[in-house]
């Protein structure tokens, strides 16, 4: 009996022990590399004295190249990113304001954006391009690093005796940026990219392009460094642009983009084409010279590529260039007089007066101030040319002959009233636009009545508005008849259907007696953006991002009717 159950149990132990064997072989199987080269590179990150972290980062070993995962060495990194299918889009933010680098596969540049639009552009140039491998970007460990040391201005390292990256992320590196690019010996020396030094020889780097202007035509010369490169011509065609291009050449695209004056050569413009050749768009300017030829010589003594243009001035051309460069000169002093360089915006009301107020509370001078701040952003934005003058920027009262003369003396083209309505009948809704004149109907001229009040506000505007009565305002229009034609049309731009789609426009173009619209000298119109007595326009008109909505609407018709003034104005010119 003990016998039977000493053989069962080594039978057991037996049966256990493979069972054992099969599923640690199962297990090693799962963890073995899914294609044969695959493997991890420990990345080491420093993030602060005796702080940080280690994370493996996939890899592959090609041609004796270890082959660094770009998007794994971001997750590790923990940058956000993303993958769009042979271009990877890496943000960081260790500094203020961030940038944001875009890498490409086949592509040996690398561009680095700043958050702040107002920043250059950076161009990053590899010695090796990324490799994409089933949806993965794949770039040799000595570029990595240099990529990351020069992006991130980093100290980056890779030892290949222990096989891991390091990277301090909490301090720039220390003098120049490719000193602490590379690998380390076996002794912890500093290889100095000499797998990238190489490189530098075999291929070839154009360094700089000159432009010497000849009294028959111009020489432009294209600088290089490393080998010699098989180049191509393709001359002239009758749009003016000569096309050379160099095969397994890189350079800076922006440091060789040019653009030339007074030259038979206008611009130089490259392009990294596919199968990292670079590719020269040369604009030649063959309406004021006559380009005979376009020949191409090679410099091998000092590495340099010539492209001889033979031209002649067209005496015809040039002859027509100065009459058109006289008469831009006329132009010029001219367009002055009647430029819109000047709008001035008037927020209505202010300060001790509210003027309308909604059923909850929603006063008018907050509403108008509000959106005139936003229409001025507007045009300041678009237009950097065009000066904004405000009536208020703030919730103080300025009298209505005080804003005319604000208008006036900062030498205005144009003056918009902002306002919100009221009515008794709770039911009206939609949006006016009034420029003064006669009143033609009754409602009109209770608007004006109602706007006018105002100057109760002030007080000696017994004396301030000697003999202004509501009456003699409307009567005194015609003090704006040079002006209302242009004010009748920049109430119907303003009136445009965009507008429609954010304010509902009961009307076309009002005429009535507003003291506001009196005084300035210059194309004027009042705007009643909506009814605050109506809940639910009340409701639309204390919305910030309505009001901003209602701000570029109007805006949009300023440009419009800005478009129509100065192509009115110069056709007026020319005649």
């Amino acid at each position: 009996m003990f016998h039977f159950l000493r053989i069962l149990r080594s039978g057991l132990s037996a049966l256990m022990l493979l069972t054992l064997l099969m599923l640690s072989f199962r297990t090693l199987s799962a963890l073995s590399p899914a294609q044969p080269g695959e493997c991890t590179v420990s990345l080491q990150v420093m993030t602060g004295e005796d702080q940080g972290y280690t994370m493996k980062v996939a890899a592959q070993k090609r041609a004796g190249l270890l082959m660094i995962d770009l998007e794994s060495m971001v997750r590790a990194l923990r940058m956000s990113y993303r993958n769009e299918q042979g271009k990877l889009v890496i943000e960081e933010s260790l500094g203020m304001p961030g940038t944001i680098c875009t890498i490409m596969a086949g592509n040996n540049f690398v561009l680095v954006l700043s958050r702040n639009p107002e920043l250059p552009k950076r161009i990053i140039q590899l010695s090796s391009a990324p490799v994409l491998k089933q949806s993965r970007l794949l770039l040799p460990v000595s570029q990595v690093c240099r990529l990351f040391n020069v992006w991130l201005d980093r100290e980056v390292l890779y030892n290949q005796s222990s096989g891991q990256i390091r990277i301090r992320l909490d301090r720039k590196s220390i003098g120049e940026s490719d000193g602490t690019v590379g690998t380390l010996n076996d002794d912890g020396s500093l290889d100095a990219e000499s797998a990238n030094k190489r490189a530098e020889t075999e291929r070839t780097v154009i360094t700089g392009i000159e432009v010497k202007k000849r009294s028959d035509g111009a020489l432009i010369t294209f600088s290089a460094s490393g080998i010699a490169s098989q180049a191509s011509l393709v001359t002239l065609n009758k749009e003016g642009y000569t096309y050379f291009s160099l095969e397994k050449a890189f350079g800076d695209i922006s440091a060789l983009t040019k653009v030339y004056s007074g030259s038979v050569v206008s611009s130089i413009t490259p392009k990294q084409a596919s199968g990292s050749g670079l590719q020269f768009t040369i604009a030649l300017d063959n309406r004021l010279f006559v380009v005979n030829s376009v020949e191409f010589q090679r410099d091998n003594k000092h590495n340099r590529y010539t492209i001889v243009v033979h031209s002649n001035a067209n005496a015809q051309a040039a002859g027509r260039n100065d009459k058109e460069r006289q008469i831009a000169r006329v132009l010029s002093r001219d367009i002055e007089k009647w430029k819109l360089d000047t709008i001035v915006l008037d927020a209505g009301h202010g300060g001790k007066d509210p003027g309308a107020t909604g059923g909850n509370g929603t006063s008018e001078k907050d509403v108008a101030l509000n959106i005139v701040r936003d229409l001025g952003k507007f045009i300041s934005q678009k237009w950097p040319d065009v000066r904004v003058v405000y009536t208020r920027k703030e919730d103080t009262f300025i009298p209505l002959l005080q804003r005319g003369k604000i208008a006036n003396q900062s030498g205005g083209k144009l003056f918009i009233s902002i306002h919100c309505n009221a009515n008794p009948d709770r039911s009206v809704r939609g949006s006016d636009v009034y420029i003064l004149g006669a009143h033609k109907t009754k409602e009109a001229l209770e608007v004006a009545l109602f706007e006018n009040s105002v100057i109760r506000q002030e007080a000696d505007y017994t004396q301030a508005y000697k003999g202004f009565t509501e009456e003699y305002l409307i009567m005194s229009s015609m003090a704006q008849s040079a002006f209302a034609r242009q004010s009748a049309s920049l109430a119907r731009h303003i009136l445009n259907p965009n507008y429609q789609q954010t304010v509902n426009t009961r009307g076309g173009v009002h005429q009535a007696g507003f003291m506001v619209l009196w005084s300035p000298s210059m194309p004027s119109a009042l705007v009643e953006v909506g009814y605050l007595s109506n809940a639910r326009e009340e409701h639309i008109l204390r919305d910030r991002q309505e009001q901003k909505k209602i701000a570029y609407t109007l805006f949009q018709g300023v440009q419009a009717y800005r478009k129509n003034y100065e192509t009115a104005s110069m056709a007026a010119m020319e005649r």
